[in-house]
C-alpha cells in the first residue's frame, strides 16, 4: 500500500472513532468555532499529521526503523528550543529548576542514542517468543542492506524534517488547547483535516483507484490500530497533556518509546537485549526524573506567588481605606467627620478610666 494512502486511511479511522466522543461528551461545553481556531487546527493537521507521518514513513523506507526511531529522539531538544523562542517555556538557567530541565533533556537524548547505537554484551536472562517467521526477519535484514548512501542521506533529511514538524505541532497545539479546550473535538477536527490533506496529497502523487481497496487482513488491522489508537487516543492524550504541563513536558517522554520497544522486542520478537540497551534506558529514566523535578519546582514557585497575591491586596485595601477616610475628614466640618468623633469618644473613655483608677 502506498504511504500517502496509508496516512489517509489512518486519519479517516481516527476521525470516525473520535466523532462520537466529541459529540456526546463535549456538546454542552464546546466553544464556538472561529476562523482563528480553524486556522490553528488546519496547521496542527498539516504539521502534526500529514507532514510528520509522510516524512517519518519515507525515512523508514529509505533508511531503517531503528535509525528513524533514533532520530525521533531529537524531538525534546527541538521542542525545548521552540518553546523558549515562542515564550511558552522559561529556561531560567540561573535557577535549579531551569538547570534540571536542561540537564534532563540532554541526558534523555544521550541515553536514547546510547540505547540505539551502543550494544555491548548480550543479556540472556528472559525467555523470548518469536511471533515473526525467520524468513520475514531475514527478508528485513536483506532489505536493510540494500540501502545506498544517497538514500541514507535523503532518509536522514526526512527524519529531521519529521522531528521539526512534530515539534512545531506541539507548539501550535499548546496555543490551540487554550483557545479551544475540548480535546476530543479538536483532535477529531484535526484528524478530519489531516485525512482531507492526505487524500489530496495521495491523488497529487498519482495514486490509482485500485490501491485504495482495503481487504480483510493485516492491512486493515494495522490501519485500524494506527488510526484508533495511534492518532485517536494518543493525540487526544497528548493534547490534554500539552494543556496541563506544556509542550516540553509532553515531548520529554518521547525517548521512553525506545525503552518499551527494546523490552517488548526481546520478549515477543526474540530480539537480542544488550547492556547498551539497559544503560540507555537508565539514562532516559534519569533524564525524565530531572525534567519532572524541575517542572515540579516551577509549579511550587507559581503556587507560592498565587498565595501571596491576596495578602498584598488586603494590605493595599487597608491603606486605601485609611487615606480615603483622611481625605473625607479634611474636606468636611469637624462635627461631621465620623473618624474624629470616634477618636474623641475613645479619648474621653480613656480619660474616664484613668479618673476611676485614681479615685480608687
Amino acid at each position: 500500500m502506498d504511504l500517502s494512502i496509508l496516512v489517509a486511511y489512518r486519519y479517516l479511522f481516527a476521525t470516525v472513532s473520535l466523532a462520537p466522543f466529541a459529540f456526546f461528551l463535549e456538546r454542552k461545553i464546546r466553544p464556538r468555532l472561529t476562523l482563528n481556531i480553524l486556522m490553528q487546527t488546519f496547521f496542527c493537521a498539516l504539521f502534526g499529521g500529514t507532514l510528520t507521518q509522510h516524512f517519518y514513513l519515507t525515512s523508514i523506507k529509505l533508511t531503517s526503523a531503528t535509525f528513524t526511531a533514533a532520530m525521533a529522539n531529537l524531538v525534546p531538544a527541538v521542542t525545548f528550543v521552540l518553546a523558549i523562542v515562542f515564550r511558552l517555556e522559561n529556561l531560567r538557567i540561573n535557577k535549579r529548576s531551569g538547570q534540571a530541565k536542561l540537564l534532563g533533556t540532554l541526558v534523555g537524548i544521550f541515553g536514547a542514542m546510547v540505547l540505539t547505537f551502543f550494544k555491548g554484551k548480550e543479556l540472556q536472562f528472559l525467555p523470548g517468543v518469536d511471533l515473526l517467521k525467520p524468513q520475514s526477519n531475514a527478508g528485513v535484514r536483506m532489505a536493510s542492506l540494500q540501502h545506498h548512501s544517497s538514500s541514507q542521506v535523503l532518509g536522514s533529511i526526512f527524519a529531521v524534517g519529521s522531528c521539526l514538524c512534530y515539534s512545531i505541532w506541539l507548539i501550535i497545539q499548546a496555543k490551540l488547547s487554550k483557545a479551544y479546550p475540548c480535546h476530543y473535538s479538536s483532535t477529531a477536527l484535526m484528524c478530519l483535516m489531516g485525512s482531507i490533506q492526505a487524500v489530496v496529497f495521495a491523488f497529487c502523487m498519482g495514486s490509482k483507484r485500485e490501491q485504495w481497496r482495503m481487504d480483510f487482513g493485516i492491512r486493515l488491522v494495522s490501519v485500524t490500530y494506527s488510526g484508533v489508537v495511534g492518532s485517536g487516543l494518543i493525540v487526544s492524550l497528548l493534547a490534554w497533556c500539552v494543556k496541563k504541563k506544556g509542550p516540553v513536558y509532553a515531548s520529554v517522554f518521547n525517548p521512553l518509546m525506545l525503552v518499551i520497544v527494546a523490552i517488548f522486542g526481546s520478549l515477543l520478537l526474540n530480539e537480542k537485549l544488550y547492556i547498551g540497551s539497559v544503560i540507555g534506558a537508565l539514562l532516559i529514566v534519569v533524564g525524565l526524573y530531572f525534567v519532572l523535578w524541575g517542572k515540579g519546582k516551577e509549579g511550587e514557585t507559581a503556587e507560592e506567588k498565587v498565595e501571596e497575591l491576596p495578602k498584598k491586596r488586603e494590605a493595599i485595601e487597608v491603606v486605601v481605606e485609611r487615606s480615603s477616610t483622611k481625605l473625607q475628614c479634611a474636606g468636611a466640618p469637624r462635627h461631621a467627620c465620623p473618624a474624629e468623633k470616634l477618636g474623641e469618644k475613645t479619648e474621653s473613655n480613656n480619660e474616664d478610666e484613668e479618673k476611676g483608677i485614681c479615685n480608687s
